[in-house]
């Protein structure tokens, strides 16, 4: 009969086992051991390989990647839905940045109720064995907003509206989660998994959302205090993170700080391209106008005005009739469409949404219900979501008639 195995032979043999996986990477940065721990974010699997590599390594630093408003979701019981603010959102055009952090959230809590594990919880798993054993904590990554605004002001109307589409679509009415579909989610990150999916069909934010998100978080990592430093990240970022340490390390540690990361944390202030095309729209239709009433005289000017009208106003009002807006609010975009159009300091979609509020102003349970979003009709039954898409939708319906009416008008003049 075997004896009792010695306990520390144990110990060894389970730390030997993980060396050798893919889960664990070690690199020596001078006086710096870094010990990459690359996780699925709806894994058991890699909970427990958290919580296993900090009681054996004995770190100074657990870094983690969260950022301040990840952690903060992951770790409250409550969202704080005083602190929203959906006339601030419409104003300041956040709102497709809003909508996709919804459905982005939506999307992990559906895996997470399929799996039985919350996303994000080997993160979690990080912190507090950590702080059980009186070890510092870091916090990796850039702000989820900063990273969503920075990826959305490099996309095209077009690829904004597809990717909502596709997040739409792929959440609440796609594949279906079943056992299989379970099972291999849980051998990858699931958030890096969607990234790269994103980054696939919209190539012009793969940069922002992988690339950028590499380099802050190395170099987060390199100006860590401490001699061993544990960092606890999606599978899929390891390499990349990798990588950049090991170049940075060549170049010469002492120097990392001038990776200039501030450069990273940076908003785009409103002035991108969509913004300038917003002013030449309109002083190309007006000068098209002018130019018509010199060729063809006033009756030229009244047809393109009425076609302007008509054309912007249906166009947007059936936008929000789409979003099943108020009638109210459906007249209030028909009206203010063509105006807006000309206007590029104003949108449709911000006046529809204004009117959404005051004719059905968001009640307690709508902003309780942003945590229980499941299926397309709860996006359109919750008072809030559907305001987001009143603004989205009549946008979209008076661009085009924005394009299919100035192009009516041009055909009219130049045409014959």
């Amino acid at each position: 009969m075997l004896g009792k195995i010695d306990p520390h032979l144990i110990k060894y043999l389970n730390k030997f086992k993980r060396l050798i996986m893919d889960d664990i990477e070690r690199l020596k940065i001078k006086d710096k051991e870094i010990i990459l721990v690359g996780t699925a974010h709806i894994s058991r699997e890699s909970v427990d390989l958290v919580r296993e590599t900090i009681l054996e390594e004995k770190p100074d630093i657990v870094g983690v990647e969260l950022c301040e408003q990840r952690y903060e979701t992951l770790t409250s019981e409550e969202q704080k839905w005083e602190d929203i603010h959906i006339t601030d959102i419409i104003k300041e055009g956040k709102t497709h940045l809003f909508l996709i952090t919804l459905l982005l959230s939506a999307f992990q809590r559906k895996i997470g109720d399929k799996i039985g594990i919350k996303p994000g919880s080997e993160m979690i798993e990080a912190i507090n064995t950590a702080k059980e054993n009186n070890i510092g904590v870091e916090l990796l990554d850039r702000d989820i907003q900063i990273t969503l605004k920075r990826a959305i002001d490099r996309m095209s109307l077009r690829e904004k509206l597809k990717l909502l589409f596709e997040l739409i679509y792929g959440f609440f009415g796609g594949e279906e989660i079943d056992e299989e579909l379970i099972e291999k989610l849980k051998e990858k990150d699931i958030m890096t998994e969607l990234m790269d999916e994103l980054s696939r069909e919209i190539p012009s934010i793969k940069e922002v959302l992988i690339d950028e998100r590499n380099v802050y978080i190395a170099d987060k990592i390199l100006l860590c205090k401490g001699e061993k430093i544990v960092v606890v990240i999606g599978a899929g970022h390891v390499e990349g993170i990798k990588t950049i340490i090991q170049t940075a390390s060549e170049a010469e540690v002492k120097n990392v700080e001038k990776i200039n990361i501030a450069d990273l944390e940076k908003t785009p202030k409103g002035g991108n391209k969509l913004k300038y095309i917003g002013y030449l729209v309109p002083l190309v239709i007006v000068g098209i106008v002018a130019f018509g009433f010199h060729l063809k005289g006033g009756e030229f000017v009244l047809d393109s005005a009425i076609k302007w009208f008509l054309i912007n106003g249906v166009l947007s009002a059936i936008g929000v009739m789409l979003a099943l807006g108020h009638p109210l609010t459906i007249l209030g975009a028909f009206l203010a469409a063509p105006f807006t159009s000309l206007n590029p300091m104003i949108a449709a979609g911000w006046v529809a949404g204004m009117i959404e509020i005051w004719v059905r102003k968001p009640r307690v349970k709508d902003f309780e219900g942003l945590a229980k979003l499941n299926d397309v009709r709860s996006l359109w039954q919750n008072r809030i979501t559907k305001i987001l898409l009143v603004v989205v939708f009549a946008n979209v319906g008076s661009s085009i008639g924005t394009f299919v009416a100035g192009l009516s008008i041009f055909k009219d003049l130049f045409g014959g």
